[in-house]
């Protein structure tokens, strides 16, 4: 198979993918990530650490066969409270209808619900509304007894075995990763993922006890909170600072809060992101119709628009490459619309002057700024970012500068972190210390797949080794065959 990434042309933005039953080859695996696929997320919610080895070492292969160090995110499910077992199953439900929500795993009566949080009946108040399936069945609790509370349910529908609850308003006291979470992350950490994602998120405290665990294994996964209840926007500014990067994940935001409220909520938690330089991803339902069908709907095309537009560093599938039946158009189309939308930002770049980034030097802040100014005021093809850790690849990326930017690393994790960097193409250059070696390099890589010609221009941030480990070198290249002229600035 051809190595067909990175190029010049693709999007900027980042395609975050589910793996699942839909996808699960390395062929279509290695096709999705040729169509524009940066992070595979592996859904922890549906199946166990054996599948997700099995996967993973799929995905290992997919980045021999491309050539593309794709990355890994696993998603802790976190603390995600479901229905148990009915005695009816499915049961349909009327306006009007008493139900009983009794402890237990499996249900004795048609008209009794149970759940796996067993304190659930201690913690809910008359007149509290639960949710079931994703918001499209509301009951209110009508009395509360020892062992049991009454609910009226207030539309009908459908419940079956196993849905999701949602208790909008309602403060429980479930820890905010489980048995089975911790166990999760740790794998996650001992085998190399990139990004573990942590559901539920209602402090900053629920973020540092995962960064606590994943440190605690001496791994450098990024941990990403997701964003999804009501008490997480109430803390927002701490949540984001104290993640490695954000997930809007609209399914239940939409149903903790009035979804309603969903749009606002999503601009705002981009906003916060962007002040505090962390990458965020923008989640749920982007494609839904793509499911079943080759095309998106124009409001699905304008979803995924408006989120770049906002200034959202990833979009992600979720069903749609998961299960669905076109994860290959999915996934193309989704690049296409963002290839498009992109367009707009062109010549635009991040209002304000040199922001610090406490995982850079300030010098290397500064450098990486004044090299996009360079870089913008030359016409220059190309940006190229040498890093050890991607830190200086990650604040060129909240820069949103248009010029194309090549992150070369010759550390693999490095590079699978870019992937998650907004306009930031990763390249594995062995020799990173040799400036030389970095220009002729990336030369050969330009001029062999047509991304280059004579008389191009490039800017290189690199270190002088002068001040330790810092960025404090911008370098003036120009394509000139087999020779290189070159002006240090």
């Amino acid at each position: 198979m051809a190595h067909m990434r990175p190029n010049l042309n693709e999007a900027r933005s980042k395609i975050v993918a589910t793996v699942g039953p839909a996808c699960d080859s390395v062929e279509t695996l290695a096709e999705l990530v040729n169509h524009g696929v940066d992070v595979f997320r592996i859904n922890a919610a549906h199946g166990k650490i054996a599948d997700f080895e099995a996967l993973l070492s799929k995905i290992c292969e997919v980045r021999q066969v491309t050539g593309f160090p794709v990355a890994v995110l696993l998603d802790l499910s976190g603390p995600k409270i479901r229905l148990g077992q009915l005695a009816e199953d499915p049961l349909e439900v009327e306006v009007g209808d008493e139900l009983t929500l009794v402890r237990g795993e499996t249900a004795n009566e048609a008209r009794e619900l149970v759940c796996n949080y067993p304190r659930l009946i201690d913690e809910v108040k008359t007149n509290d509304q639960i949710m079931l399936a994703d918001g499209t069945i509301t009951l209110v609790v009508s009395e509360t007894r020892k062992d049991a509370c009454v609910c009226r349910v207030q539309n009908s529908g459908t419940i079956r075995s196993r849905q999701g609850i949602n208790l909008p308003g309602v403060t429980l006291s479930v820890s905010a990763m489980r048995p089975e979470d911790v166990e999760n992350a740790m794998w996650a950490a001992r085998n190399d993922v990139d990004f573990i994602s942590l559901s539920f998120v209602r402090t900053p405290q629920d973020v540092t006890t995962l960064k606590d665990l994943v440190s605690s294994l001496e791994s450098a996964a990024l941990v990403i909170a997701k964003i999804e209840k009501r008490e997480a926007l109430a803390c927002l500014e701490d949540i984001v600072a104290a993640a490695d990067g954000i997930m809007v994940a609209r399914g239940d935001l939409g149903v903790e809060i009035d979804v309603a409220e969903t749009p606002v909520a999503q601009k705002r938690i981009i906003q916060v992101c962007c002040e505090q330089l962390k990458p965020v991803i923008v989640a749920t339902q982007m494609l839904e119709s793509m499911h079943h069908n080759r095309r998106p709907t124009r409001a699905e095309a304008s979803d995924v628009a408006n989120a770049i537009l906002d200034g959202a560093d990833a979009c992600m599938l979720s069903g749609e490459t998961a299960i669905g039946d076109y994860p290959v158009e999915a996934v193309d189309t989704m690049d296409r619309i963002m290839v498009r939308t992109e367009q707009m930002l062109k010549g635009q770049t991040s209002a304000g002057g040199v922001k610090v980034f406490d995982r850079v030097h300030p010098i290397t802040s500064a450098v990486a700024h004044s090299a996009a100014s360079i870089a913008q005021s030359i016409g220059a093809k190309l940006v190229v970012i040498a890093s050890r850790t991607g830190g200086t690849a990650w604040v060129k990326s909240k820069q949103r500068d248009f010029i194309p930017t090549l992150g070369v690393s010759n550390n693999p994790a490095t590079l699978r972190r870019m992937c998650l960097f907004w306009g930031i193409m990763p390249h594995f250059i062995q020799d990173i210390d040799n400036q030389q070696h970095v220009y002729e390099r990336v030369c050969h890589w330009g001029r062999e797949h047509d991304m280059l010609d004579l008389g191009d221009r490039m800017v290189f941030v690199t270190g002088t080794g002068i001040v330790d480990n810092t960025h404090n070198l911008v370098v003036v290249h120009e394509v000139r065959g087999q020779e290189a002229s070159e002006a240090s600035v």
